[in-house]
């Protein structure tokens, strides 16, 4: 901008200094409040997370064993089988975003080059890229189940075309209830990974 003509009025906008952004992330610390607030989100959001993963196994197998003695299906399971996508699961990929903050934010104490930082992220990566390939897809095939027994009005009743949308939907219940186990167990493991930091 070039000086000001007589009668003009200066305006000061504040702007962003890149300089003065990585200044101030760095002079965040492992001790600050906002660290403390990235690192309390970090752990609900993997908390949540971690549930929702249990939540969707265990209801895969209740369905399953629903399904298995026949008659009316639990009011619960029909619940949670409800259309719709389940965006609980999906804090699943919050937490890896917010660890990569709290890296940034530790002032060089943690990095990448730790390998309890590379294999937790590694690990947490691709459990959500399974649980978004894998676990929620089936979990959407087990709602279409739920809502065409339910439609049918009949427990025992098949759709009106005369097939379920799944051809074993017992078998797809308990392939999502078990990698619901693995996922879990993963998650768990890393988490331990996190607190310990070897």
């Amino acid at each position: 901008m070039g000086p000001c003509r007589p009668g003009c009025q200066t305006h000061h906008v504040p702007s962003v200094d890149p300089v003065h952004l990585v200044q101030f992330v760095g002079a965040v610390n492992d001790s600050s409040a906002a660290y403390d607030l990235v690192l309390l989100a970090h752990v609900l959001s993997a908390v949540v997370a971690m549930v929702a993963v249990v939540v969707a196994g265990g209801f895969a197998l209740a369905l399953r064993s629903a399904l298995r003695q026949g008659g009316p299906l639990p009011v619960a399971v029909v619940r949670y089988f409800r259309p719709g996508v389940n965006w609980v699961g999906r804090v699943l990929f919050l937490v890896p975003v917010l660890g990569v903050a709290l890296i940034a934010m530790s002032g060089g104490q943690w990095g990448y080059s730790d390998g309890w930082v590379t294999i937790g992220l590694g690990v947490w990566v691709v459990v959500a890229m399974v649980a978004e390939g894998v676990l929620w897809p089936a979990e959407r095939r087990l709602q279409e189940v739920v809502v065409a027994r339910e439609s049918a009005g009949t427990p025992d009743a098949v759709p009106a075309d005369g097939q379920d949308s799944v051809a074993d939907p017992g078998a797809l219940c308990l392939r999502s209830g078990v990698l619901g186990i693995v996922l879990v167990a993963a998650l768990v493991v890393v988490a331990g990974l996190m607190v310990a930091k070897p």
